[in-house]
């Protein structure tokens, strides 16, 4: 088995110059939403209560909280901490990290000031191994394979494979950083008073929230979704799907890597302002039935990813921004026509 190897470049960029060319009124979606504030805000409170009220309960009912409700509100935050790192909640980058700190205080690992950094990088680079963190290494496919329980407990501790060993990968970026040491204090910070006016039990269900909301569990469908190859010349799959709602549409994948400066509760529009696009990529429609499908087919694994070469040159900076008003500034690029797969 091996991973898909193409020498194109990232299609996303080309449909960028489509989009712009012919339905330039998509510019009045981009920009920050205030919304997503009281949204955050509200959910850190409640999930905050939650484990408070879990402190003299039985390990099973927290245990119960975390699947059934603590895993959606982290999964949430989770998308908020996302909306950061594209500044698309406040207009100023420091008020951006300040907010996904917050947000991350009830993560129970800090990760919102990493994911800001590996994420956008993502982004620049979709597809190259050495740059890319939303792909699976060359060891990790090897060692699961298309087994299916293998597949399973994969996806069941993808926290910690993304966490931990794909920062270990990816070793050209810098991990610590005074805003990363920031995040680390603040959130470890908080889980001492978590047990300390809550207990060990209030911990356990922050930290299985965690576990839940990206691992094995409805909501761990988004993984094997986004960048999962399930047919030729398409490497970005888009979910339309009644978790949209809870989730803050971000299912819309295609249409987040195609305007990465629409903020969540806009994205339906582009699908909506461009049907001739997305109407003709192949998209999910069922979170739970793509995890079924992943996990028991043994024709899937972790080598369904599309890789490329294309990283940076020595000396490129590789903080993965670009200027808004000059989104088709990208350099060459091929699009791949996705209609007749």
């Amino acid at each position: 088995m091996n991973f898909i190897k193409v020498n194109y470049k990232d299609p996303h960029r080309e449909r960028t110059r489509i989009l712009l060319k012919n339905h330039p009124e998509v510019k009045e979606l981009f920009g920050p939403t205030l919304i997503s504030l009281p949204i955050g805000a509200l959910i850190v409170t409640l999930h905050t209560l939650i484990a408070w009220h879990v402190r003299d309960q039985s390990i099973w009912l927290s245990l119960i909280l975390a699947l059934c409700l603590g895993a959606f509100f982290q999964h949430t935050l989770f998308v908020l901490i996302h909306e950061c790192a594209h500044d698309l909640v406040f207009k100023k980058k420091i008020h951006n990290r300040l907010f996904s700190i917050f947000i991350n205080l009830v993560g129970f690992v800090p990760s919102a000031i990493a994911f800001r950094e590996y994420h956008l990088l993502h982004h620049r680079f979709q597809g190259d191994l050495n740059w890319d963190a939303d792909l699976p290494g060359t060891k990790e496919a090897k060692t699961v394979g298309n087994s299916w329980w293998k597949k399973a407990l994969w996806l069941a501790n993808f926290s910690i494979i993304e966490g931990v060993f794909r920062p270990i990968r990816l070793n050209k970026v810098p991990l610590f950083t005074s805003w990363g040491i920031f995040n680390l204090f603040t959130t470890l910070g908080f889980n001492i008073l978590i047990v300390y006016f809550g207990g060990w039990n209030s911990l356990l269900y922050l930290a299985v929230s965690l576990y839940f909301s990206i691992g094995l569990h409805p909501l761990g469908g988004r993984w094997i979704q986004e960048h999962f190859v399930f047919h030729p010349n398409q490497e970005t799959y888009s979910y339309y799907g009644p978790l949209n709602i809870l989730s803050l549409n971000v299912g819309y994948h295609n249409e987040h890597h195609d305007l990465m400066y629409v903020p969540w509760i806009n994205l339906p529009k582009i699908k909506k302002a461009a049907p001739e696009i997305y109407d003709s990529l192949r998209s999910h429609s069922s979170l739970t039935a793509l995890v079924w499908k992943f996990i028991f087919d043994p024709k899937l694994s972790l080598y369904n990813r599309v890789i490329r070469d294309g990283g940076p040159a020595s000396g490129t900076k590789t903080t993965a921004t670009v200027d808004k008003e000059n989104l088709t500034e990208l350099g060459p690029l091929q699009f791949q026509d996705t209609q007749s797969s």
